[in-house]
């Protein structure tokens, strides 16, 4: 009888003593749950570049596929026109805001 009581025992002060040691360490609860929180916040990074990813290979695809929708792409980002194409600006250029003069 006595050792079946005394392997609990032992048993029973080893399990207080991982639980002590898992609560009131810096490497403990706090730790692992700043680390789930790590995990999903990367999850959800991963997620949008994800999505981001496939946006990118559908407009591309898209540009292939389209020669109306490359030429429209072409003019929009290197302003390119055709030779008998005339382009006029009207009003001030959009730029990068001027700071203000130094005194």
């Amino acid at each position: 009888m006595k050792a079946p009581l005394t392997r609990f025992t032992y048993v029973l002060v080893f399990v207080v003593a991982v639980s002590y040691a898992f609560f009131a360490f810096p490497q403990g609860v706090r730790a692992w749950q700043d680390k789930q929180r790590e995990i999903q916040e990367m999850e959800k990074r991963n997620d949008t570049l994800a999505r981001q990813v496939e946006r990118r290979k559908e407009h591309i695809n898209r540009l292939q596929n389209n020669p109306a929708a490359q030429e429209l792409e072409i003019r929009k980002r290197l302003k390119l026109l055709h030779p008998e194409e005339k382009l006029y600006i009207m009003g001030d250029p959009v730029g990068p805001p001027q700071p203000p003069a130094a005194r």
